[in-house]
């Protein structure tokens, strides 16, 4: 062989198990992570009035992450008491519990770069997508009800929201509370969660029953027609079961009947939704944008994967350092639309971050992907998603005096994951950050 050629060849290789390395330890940055969230427990439940179920409204200019730099940090009573939460029952009724914080002092805190005097983008017009639309519309009906993208949900009040246990969905806290008040599509909320779903079928439990309260006394002569309709739909369902197993038809009847399923959403009633009073304007007053985030409670299990909760002290330092989150944006009507996009600025509480995104996306839940250690020295590395912070949508926010609009993420510190995992398991002490 040529010696330059063997030279080069040499080279190649060194330079393959250089990248190799510095992938690795790029990738082992994604484990930066807090110490051991603090504890939450119960103190005391009182019965609230019953909510009036208000309108949304507009939070005008929000506190952001220059505005927070000027606050004191909040002690242990204060922040048990943003970590108090209400909850709205399904039959309009609420408590309010008071916790109590074990644990706080083992949380180690992260220190955050100051901001510069002239941020990036602080010349940006009013808008939600920033120059070409980087959003991507998930049409094929197997990538959009498979993970990760089957994970993002709809709520009935037009936010978006990800499953994070088998029947919880996070979302923001002003899709359903508009700091004073519950919204009124909250009475009745509905999630919906993408699958696919027969085109004949109604793709909701109890669609025959529906069906029949809606014929009225009208149409009950037509029920005879209709039993002579099943007796010959039984009749052919017994053919096929005859050509089934005489192996007539095999290789494509169950094909034919899998493409014709197409993916719609299946609708499901929230029993309980837990909301932090940090997001309440009566105790968070300047803070309240940090804990917009609330978690839902289904009636029945979704019945698919959810993802992980985690947190990320710096996501700058993470591996890719890039955050992606999927959502219902109105201007796709009942499709799922994902998006991907480096943090601008990042707080203990906030980020900023250039995601395009449009109303119906808010309540999303952003994520990473982080790696998993090698079980072993020949075994290769796998990646885990992990929601690290919820999606709370355009916001104007204060930049050295002036009003500036970003796309706004309220990040999962370790006191709420706690708390969130507290909603989940009732147990917070069921939940690890690793």
């Amino acid at each position: 062989m040529d010696c330059s050629l063997l030279t080069l060849l040499q080279w190649v290789a060194v330079l393959a198990v250089a990248v190799s390395g510095a992938m690795e330890d790029a990738a082992d940055n994604g484990h930066l992570r807090w110490a051991d969230a603090p504890l939450v427990v119960d103190r005391q439940t009182v019965q609230l009035q019953n909510p009036n179920f208000s309108n949304p409204r507009d939070p005008g200019t929000v506190c952001g992450i220059e505005c927070q730099r000027n606050l004191p940090e909040p002690g242990p009573a204060e922040l048990e008491q943003l970590l108090s939460y209400e909850t709205l029952f399904e039959n309009g009724t609420r408590t309010l519990t008071q916790v109590a914080l074990q644990g706080l002092q083992n949380v180690r805190n992260i220190t955050f770069p100051a901001a510069a005097s002239s941020p990036v983008g602080l010349n940006r017009r009013k808008r939600q997508v920033y120059g070409m639309d980087g959003r991507f519309v998930i049409t094929d009906k197997h990538f959009v009800t498979s993970y990760p993208f089957s994970a993002s949900v709809k709520l009935s009040t037009g936010c978006s929201g990800i499953l994070v246990s088998p029947k919880h969905v996070l979302t923001a806290a002003h899709c359903v509370h508009n700091g004073q008040d519950y919204l009124k599509g909250s009475r009745r909320l509905r999630v919906g969660v993408m699958k696919l779903r027969s085109k004949r079928g109604s793709g909701e439990r109890g669609g025959k029953k529906s069906r029949r309260r809606e014929m009225g006394p009208e149409a009950q002569d037509l029920r005879e027609h209709g039993g002579e309709k099943r007796k010959r739909k039984k009749e052919r369902k017994e053919k096929n079961r005859a050509r089934r197993s005489a192996g007539i038809g095999q290789s494509t009847s169950g094909g034919e009947h899998k493409d014709s399923k197409q993916p719609g959403l299946r609708w499901t009633r929230v029993k309980q939704t837990y909301i932090p009073k940090g997001w309440t304007k009566e105790v968070g007053n300047e803070l309240a944008l940090d804990y917009d985030y609330a978690l839902l409670e289904l009636k029945r299990a979704a019945r698919m994967k959810h993802m992980d909760l985690g947190v990320l002290p710096l996501v700058k330092k993470a591996s890719a350092a890039r955050v992606h989150f999927s959502g219902y944006d109105d201007d796709y009507p009942g499709k799922v639309v994902y998006r991907f996009c480096s943090i601008s600025e990042e707080s203990k509480d906030l980020m900023y971050q250039y995601c395009d995104a449009q109303q119906g996306s808010s309540g999303a839940g952003v994520y990473v992907r982080l790696s998993e250690p090698a079980r072993s020295m020949a075994g290769k590395r796998k990646w885990r998603r992990k929601v690290i912070a919820i999606f709370s949508g355009h916001k104007w926010v204060d930049v050295n005096g002036k009003q500036r609009d970003y796309n706004v993420a309220v990040r999962i510190t370790p006191a709420k994951f706690a708390q969130i995992c507290h909603w989940i398991h009732g147990d917070s002490k069921k939940c690890n950050l690793a």
